[in-house]
């Protein structure tokens, strides 16, 4: 038992479900033998890209072309098929395209939004408004491999605009939850690893289970339960938790917290992204997107508790998404971050009834910037990039002046809480 793997990994390989690749990592393939193509006049087949965590899978191309004017070739389109593994994803078996022309000189490397691709028309997303909704993990990705395709034929990416589309991604897009929060005309291209984890419940709460279980035989003290990559990311960084450590919780907050009731650790910091979090603090034990939404009404009245006035708690009520009104409430001084982080610790502690395990939670953003946190002390505590608003004890402002840290022998610590 104790051999088995932390973290996203341990749930993938407990899980025994074929993994799949995210949008991001199909779009990146599709520009990287375009991109080929248009300097070379050959398209690799199958391609070979670079992702995270040193993965290198190799792409069949869907579909092919090149535009010519004369003799030059000006543009090119590669096509991949995104195949999602065992998840149930919606966009199992789209042909994501991506065609690189030339740009304008000077302009670098210029993203487009092609048909099946949403533009962002909403406040609140990592992207500004007008901007094609290609998430900044994808973006980095194709730029990336961009780089290393130059890098092997000795020469510069050059200035090219990459066209990111995916059919019949509109109609698709109706089936979630874009139009809600302002993407319009299609799907985003999303993902941070390029790797889709299939989703199944008992297959991921069995995961949780044998996770705490491997973390108690292994003796230890301080267990971070993780909605995501990026969340898992900033606990592994920042607390400096060794991977055995690392609950991959996803939506399952639920599964967490009951078997922590009967199964306690000392500590337990819960990571995740704040909208998910948002819910959690509203009582909501299964936080994924189709089966809890979060209450803006419930985040305005947080927003009133520490010290917004009636237009900034309009503006929360009326924003978009929880991490824009989160950004709100920043502007205007108001710690909603804190808040959110501070009413999603006391549900925890409600929900662990009479476990003695001492509970922080830290929210984040998209890229992993804390935007709130709430421990069962009152010390300091800061982003692992880009610090926003103040700590806390349950919501109440502080001076936020040192790092996380995840110390066992230091209990005033506030990761340690």
């Amino acid at each position: 038992m104790a051999d088995r793997a932390g973290g996203r990994a341990g749930q993938l390989e407990s899980s025994r479900l074929r993994p799949g690749w995210t949008t991001g990592a199909c779009a990146t393939a599709a520009a990287r033998a375009a991109w080929v193509a248009l300097v070379t006049g050959e398209f690799p087949d199958p391609v070979t890209i670079e992702l995270p965590l040193g993965r290198t899978p190799a792409f069949a191309l869907t579909a092919e072309r090149l535009d010519r004017e004369g003799d030059a070739v000006v543009a090119a389109m590669a096509a991949v098929t995104k195949d999602a593994g065992d998840d149930p994803d919606v966009t199992h078996g789209a042909v994501v395209r991506a065609t690189v022309r030339l740009g304008a000189p000077g302009s670098g490397i210029v993203f487009a939004a092609g048909p099946g691709v949403g533009t962002v028309t909403l406040p609140g997303l990592p992207l500004a408004i007008g901007e094609p909704a290609i998430n900044p993990g994808p973006r980095t990705q194709i730029t990336d491999n961009l780089a290393a395709a130059a890098s092997a034929l000795g020469r510069e990416v050059g200035d090219v605009v990459v066209q990111v589309a995916i059919d019949d991604g509109e109609e698709l897009a109706r089936h979630t939850l874009n139009a809600r929060i302002g993407v319009l005309g299609g799907l985003s291209v999303l993902g941070t690893t390029g790797v889709v984890v299939p989703y199944s419940c008992s297959a991921w709460i069995d995961s949780i289970r044998r996770g705490i279980d491997v973390a108690r035989a292994t003796g230890q003290t301080h267990v971070a339960a993780c909605t995501g990559s990026t969340s898992e990311s900033v606990a592994r960084q920042a607390l400096g938790l060794p991977d055995v450590a690392l609950l991959d919780m996803g939506d399952f907050a639920g599964a967490v917290l009951k078997y922590l009731r009967t199964h306690p650790v000392p500590r337990l910091t819960i990571v995740g992204g704040v909208a998910k979090l948002a819910k959690l603090a509203q009582g909501h034990l299964d936080l994924h997107s189709a089966r809890s939404t979060a209450d803006h009404g419930q985040l305005a009245a947080l927003a009133r508790e520490v010290g917004a006035g009636e237009r900034v708690v309009t503006a929360v009520r009326e924003a978009s998404t929880v991490l824009g009104a989160v950004e709100v409430c920043r502007d205007a001084g108001v710690p909603l971050g804190d808040a959110v982080a501070g009413a999603a610790r006391r549900e925890v502690v409600r929900l662990l009834r009479r476990a003695d395990i001492a509970v922080t939670v830290v929210c984040i953003d998209r890229l992993g910037a804390v935007v709130g946190s709430a421990a069962h002390v009152t010390p300091p505590i800061d982003a692992v990039s880009g610090v926003r608003g103040r700590p806390c004890q349950d919501g109440a402002g502080g001076d936020r002046s040192a790092t996380i840290s995840g110390a066992p022998d230091k209990p005033q610590v506030v990761p340690g809480a």
